[in-house]
């Protein structure tokens, strides 16, 4: 199946670019020049370069064998809480600060919701020796506060975002005004296969390296570069959008998206866009939101902040309208529980947004010679307090 973006922006019937007149210029800049750049020879050199040494790519296919007994199939982890900085988040920035270095912009901004793109973004901008300025939640900062620390440590500035909801989807709109203010000098990195077009697409293949050494790795593993499932966690969707990019025409492949459910999907405290969401605009794209009546943005909630977010990257719309994607949602508590489990059976501490990933497992029936895959998106270091805090271990 063809989930591949069209000339517009769309995948499907979600996507786009539906932006104020005064943000016209920097996306349509982008929108002109980012494929050009981005598969030049010099450009790709560098990337490669710079993944391979700096971010400590590939990161490994680990063969959980305990994890494999527990739920009867071979189940192999893409490490990518491996990568500098914790998460592969960094595969991104890295794309992204080499495009703005050639789109000749001296600044750059973000937004965080775990802290985990703010600092993927602080470390290239310290790298590059750029001036960085990282919108969050001001909710967020306080419980990530180790990633607040390590990104001031960088060099960053961190701006809190003090209204709405005060998490992921109010540190975005701080930083859509910054960019509006500041369209000559400065480049948005955006941390998720969400905005305007070409934003959606422009992550997803920076992330894509992912699906590109699953399946080397299987292959090698396995003698096959195909799973039959791959399964990782959607907010916005990044690091799905990265383990799933290179198997989209592999209808073989099960490609398993798990969101956050909170408290539980009917207890008004969920970020569970497919069951919640319906169309509308979010952030320049149109795609699944979670929405009132009269199209106002439903504010979402989930133990985790990446994860913390009313909509999901028009990309994974598309994959669960036209279903080509499994759609799973779960709980803080199953998330916790799953957490925990990892860490007894493989002594492996994962990020909260990762461990929902993992409760997936709990939900589904595997046959002994299936291959799953699950993207291990990033580690538990930052969200040690939310785990003391949770005390089920």
């Amino acid at each position: 199946m063809n989930v591949k973006v069209d000339k517009n922006g769309y995948y499907g019937n979600f996507g786009g670019a539906y932006i104020p007149e005064m943000l016209y210029p920097n996306i349509e800049e982008l929108r002109e020049n980012y494929e050009q750049i981005t598969e030049d020879a010099v450009f790709q050199k560098q990337f490669q370069q710079l993944l391979k040494d700096y971010v400590g790519r590939p990161t490994p296919l680990y063969h959980a064998e305990r994890l494999s007994d527990k739920y009867g199939a071979k189940i192999y982890l893409k490490r990518e809480d491996l990568c500098h900085t914790g998460a592969h988040k960094v595969n991104n920035t890295i794309g992204q600060i080499l495009l703005a270095q050639r789109l000749g912009k001296k600044k750059i901004i973000a937004e965080t919701g775990a802290g985990q793109h703010g600092v993927a973004t602080a470390t290239v901008c310290a790298l590059m020796g750029v001036e960085c300025i990282v919108y969050m939640g001001e909710i967020d900062m306080a419980r990530q506060k180790p990633n607040v620390e390590r990104m001031r440590i960088l060099g960053a500035e961190v701006r809190p975002a003090k209204s709405g909801s005060k998490t992921l989807k109010d540190a975005t709109n701080e930083a859509m005004r910054h960019w509006i203010n500041n369209p000559s000098d400065t480049h948005y990195i955006i941390g998720s296969v969400v905005g305007p077009h070409p934003y959606p697409e422009m992550v997803a293949r920076f992330q894509s390296v992912i699906s590109a050494e699953i399946r080397k790795q299987l292959l090698e593993k396995e003698g096959t570069e195909l799973p039959d499932y791959v399964i990782a966690c959607v907010g916005g969707g990044s690091n799905a959008a990265g383990a799933f990019y290179n198997f989209y025409e592999d209808n073989d492949v099960n490609l398993v998206a798990v969101e956050a459910a909170g408290l539980g999907n009917d207890s008004g405290e969920s970020a569970a866009t497919t069951v919640l969401g319906k169309p509308g605009v979010l952030h320049g794209s149109k795609t699944l939101l979670m929405q009132t009546e009269d199209g106002q943005v439903v504010e979402p909630y989930s133990i985790s902040a990446g994860l913390d977010y009313p909509g999901i990257g028009p990309v994974h719309a598309h994959l669960f309208e036209s279903g080509r994607a499994q759609f799973h949602s779960v709980t803080d508590e199953e998330a916790m529980v799953a957490g925990v489990e990892l860490s007894r059976l493989e002594g492996i501490i994962p990020a909260i947004e990762s461990a929902h990933a993992f409760a997936a497992l709990e939900k589904m029936e595997f046959k002994p010679s299936d291959v799953v895959v699950v993207n291990l998106s990033g580690r538990g270091d930052k969200d040690l307090e939310t785990y003391i805090k949770w005390g089920k271990y």
